[in-house]
């Protein structure tokens, strides 16, 4: 029985064609017709691409397209699918002492990089600030009034331009001389990079 090359190759001897004269008339390259008569499968396109060729050079030589394409499937390999080779088992993850080093040295490289960074944001920032006491707008019987309030540990405190002790803890108290005339209790932090967070309390004076 003959294959579809030699179906193809005889048809277009009878009929006198060169390959290069059927290359020009189907415009089918010279390379895929002699590689289809000598059915070098591996030098072709894909099988669609194929099975065009095939019927366009039968229909052109005048013989059984359906003839020849049902010698094309015959003919033509299967694909063969290639299975994955069985899992090398032997190279499955595994915990190791190096690996609990390096995860040991990532995991501090990360803490010091944190706190570096939190250090570097609360250098650059201004202290934070509350005053507790005198609250907005107390009025105020005697010649004192009793500031109290908080801020950063390591920052420095003044109240009305009077400097004032600052604990470990951040909070800080005086008990404010003031006048009559006195309208406000100024509380300003300065913190060690000299930035400043300040608050102003309205207060209302009333004793003889």
């Amino acid at each position: 029985m003959k294959t579809i090359g030699e179906v193809l190759r005889e048809a277009r001897s009878k009929k006198r064609y060169s390959l290069e004269s059927l290359e020009k008339e189907t415009k089918i390259k010279k390379s895929f017709i002699q590689a289809i008569e000598k059915e070098n499968w591996d030098a072709l396109p894909e099988y669609p691409v194929i099975l065009g060729f095939v019927k366009n050079i039968a229909s052109f030589l005048g013989i059984d397209t359906k003839g020849t394409v049902a010698l094309l499937r015959r003919d033509y390999p299967p694909k063969v699918l290639s299975v994955n080779p069985k899992p090398d088992i032997s190279r499955e993850f595994s915990w190791s002492p190096k690996l609990t080093f390096l995860v040991g040295i990532g995991v501090v490289i990360l803490l010091i990089s944190g706190y570096l960074g939190f250090q570097y944001i609360k250098f650059i920032s201004p202290p934070t600030l509350q005053v507790v006491s005198p609250k907005e707008s107390q009025v105020v019987d005697k010649a004192h009034v009793f500031v109290q309030g908080k801020t950063d540990a390591e920052a420095t405190v003044k109240v009305n331009n009077q400097p004032v002790l600052v604990g470990e803890d951040g909070n800080f108290s005086l008990d404010l001389d003031i006048s009559q005339k006195t309208e406000e209790v100024d509380v300003i932090s300065t913190s060690r990079s000299g930035k400043i967070s300040e608050i102003k309390v309205k207060i209302i004076p009333k004793f003889d």
